[in-house]
């Protein structure tokens, strides 16, 4: 390190990761580097993920989105429009949700499925985000909306391997599981965005502007956001926007109730 800032060396450290995601070895390293980068990628998949975890001269968990062809990692410039162009036509238990990752917007598929149980205790599977805000939200659901979930196995998944942890992403959570419970699509062209509450109310979330924007460039038509939201917007947009102000309201936007 000092001799790397005595003569202005750019240095590269490479190192392995543990099985919980984290960086091996003593956790001295970290504190030491100026910015810590975590390059993530499924095996299935042709897609990698450069995230900024650590940034002491800018702003962290910026991502950036690679795509591995014969010439190397090739940049994604609109990830948002490869994340979501594989979609079927209309399916049900399908819905497009609004992340953000750092300062950028991204447009991702969540896809549900529910099944009755045979086992006499219902699973819950989660791929791309986390298990236990799954299992929260589908006791809401249950408790909130009435939907019978108690004897159903619910899977859930984010479409192209990334992961989100987003709490934006928890009302596209809710819906499309009671889209597949009830065997109902959501318009392809609509987008859902919202934190949800043990409640069932619909929270305010951050740069809800640029979230509508990324929308409204790939042409969605509508888009459900907090009424919170909706109160502070300053722009007009082309799509049409639908404030809801519990899940129940939300809902009834996509025509589930």
């Amino acid at each position: 390190m000092k001799i790397c800032k005595a003569n202005l060396i750019t240095t590269i450290i490479i190192g392995h990761v543990t099985k919980d995601g984290n960086i091996a070895g003593p956790r001295v390293l970290e504190h030491m580097v100026d910015t810590v980068l975590y390059l993530e990628g499924e095996r299935y998949f042709s897609y990698r993920i450069l995230r900024g975890v650590k940034n002491r001269f800018g702003s962290t968990n910026e991502i950036g989105m690679f795509e591995m062809q014969n010439e190397g990692l090739t940049e994604i410039t609109n990830p948002s429009s490869i994340l979501i162009s594989e979609r079927e036509e209309n399916p049900a238990g399908s819905v497009i949700v609004a992340s953000i990752e750092g300062t950028r917007p991204l447009l991702v598929e969540l896809q549900a499925l529910t099944a009755t149980s045979v086992f006499g205790f219902p699973r819950r599977t989660a791929n791309g985000v986390d298990y236990n805000r799954l299992t929260l939200l589908a006791a809401v659901l249950e408790k909130k909306v009435g939907l019978v979930l108690g004897n159903q196995d619910i899977y859930l998944n984010v479409v192209s391997g990334t992961k989100i942890n987003e709490p934006a992403i928890d009302l596209g959570m809710i819906l499309a599981v009671a889209s597949s419970l009830k065997n109902i699509p959501i318009g392809k062209d609509v987008v859902v965005i919202g934190e949800v509450g043990l409640t069932g109310e619909v929270r305010r979330v951050n740069m809800i502007e640029k979230r509508i924007k990324e929308a409204e460039k790939l042409g969605f038509k509508t888009c459900i956001i907090p009424e919170s939201n909706k109160k502070l917007l300053k722009e007009k947009y082309k799509l049409d926007i639908i404030g809801v102000k519990n899940i129940t309201e939300a809902m009834k936007g996509v025509s589930l109730r």
